[in-house]
């Protein structure tokens, strides 16, 4: 029998002063975030007017955020546990091609529309297995690993494709995803439940905890009898479903599989993931922030491109927000109690 309790989740901190009093971490994060998004409204309302109050536009936002955001659930887990993973936009652009395949096609056509997805989903954690043993049994730097499968990924899906884009024509494929139900799309929702199940995984499950615990102190965690190494493997796997499904929504938006798929989308992610909270030393995460994060760069974008201003200014302001969200997190990491999730 094991000796190994799981750690305990991090307790809220309320730090009181005579006559002052601070929120918790967690939630003064959040709010900082949100106070952000709102700011963010605020100037696309003034310098795009109408067309970015409009309920359709919000709704776009949505949509595109939708994708990245898939991919960023799954960075979540592999940040938080110590990690990265460059190779998740390759790894959407390959799950893409492959899921968009003749012969995946016709597999779909004679048994079910779902095996589009489900092949999707496959290739990217079968990748993410590749890069989490690499990792925890190769020790093999994270960074190097998913670097060699970023570059491997989107090889492979060049040579599948033939560098062509491969139109999918799977009816109830595009005619689910094409739906909106409540008036929200279906690839929203997808995302929704994706940030949901990602929330109570870490926050509520002993998976989570272990996550967690790994991220904080590898070799603690050890001590304490986790199975680092498996443990290790099964966070790049999860990261590697997410950019599977990804890849799946991705065919859903565009009614094509392409190894150009997902471009950058590694530093899209990471950037969402690291503004929203979580530590890029691991230990700490959360899936709140970071569905904030995809909000905020994703209305960046819809407010750069409803006033027809240059990809290059893009960057510019997104490297910006992202170095201020470094500094803070390193002055925040640095306060008593600052581990709350």
């Amino acid at each position: 029998m094991s000796a190994f309790t799981d750690p305990a989740p991090p307790a809220e901190t309320i730090h009181e002063r005579p006559g002052r009093f601070t929120l918790p971490g967690s939630l003064a994060r959040n709010l900082g975030l949100v106070i952000a998004l709102l700011v963010l409204c605020a100037v696309g309302w003034f310098t795009a007017d109408v067309r970015f109050l409009d309920g359709d536009n919000f709704v776009t936002i949505l949509r595109f955020a939708s994708v990245i955001g898939v991919v960023s659930v799954g960075m979540t887990f592999v940040i938080t546990g110590g990690g990265i993973d460059l190779s998740v936009g390759s790894v959407l652009g390959l799950a893409s091609v492959w899921a968009s395949t003749i012969a995946t096609q016709t597999i779909a056509g004679d048994v079910h529309w779902l095996v589009v997805v489900f092949t999707a989903c496959a290739v990217g954690a079968a990748c993410g297995l590749v890069s989490g043993i690499l990792v925890a049994y190769g020790k093999v730097v994270a960074f190097i690993a998913t670097l060699a499968m970023m570059v491997a990924a989107r090889g492979l899906a060049e040579i599948i494709s033939k560098k062509r884009s491969q139109i999918l024509d799977v009816p109830p494929f595009t005619d689910f995803f094409q739906a909106r139900p409540l008036g929200l799309p279906t690839l929203v929702w997808v995302f929704l439940i994706v940030a949901a199940a990602g929330w109570v995984l870490l926050n509520r499950t002993t998976f989570g905890r272990r996550t967690i615990a790994v991220g904080g102190n590898v070799e603690a965690a050890r001590l304490a009898g986790i199975r680092v190494r498996t443990h290790t493997v099964a966070l790049y796997v999860l990261c590697g479903f997410c950019s599977g499904l990804a890849g799946a929504m991705m065919i859903a938006r565009t009614t094509v599989g392409s190894s150009t798929h997902g471009s950058l989308y590694e530093l899209d992610a990471i950037a969402a993931v690291v503004v929203g909270g979580t530590l890029l030393i691991g230990g700490r995460g959360t899936i709140v922030g970071t569905v904030l994060g995809v909000l905020i760069f994703s209305t960046l974008n819809n407010i750069f491109t409803l006033n027809n201003l240059s990809i290059s200014a893009q960057a510019i302001v997104k490297g910006a927000i992202i170095v201020i969200a470094v500094l803070l997190q390193q002055r925040f990491a640095n306060r008593p109690g600052s581990s709350s999730p």
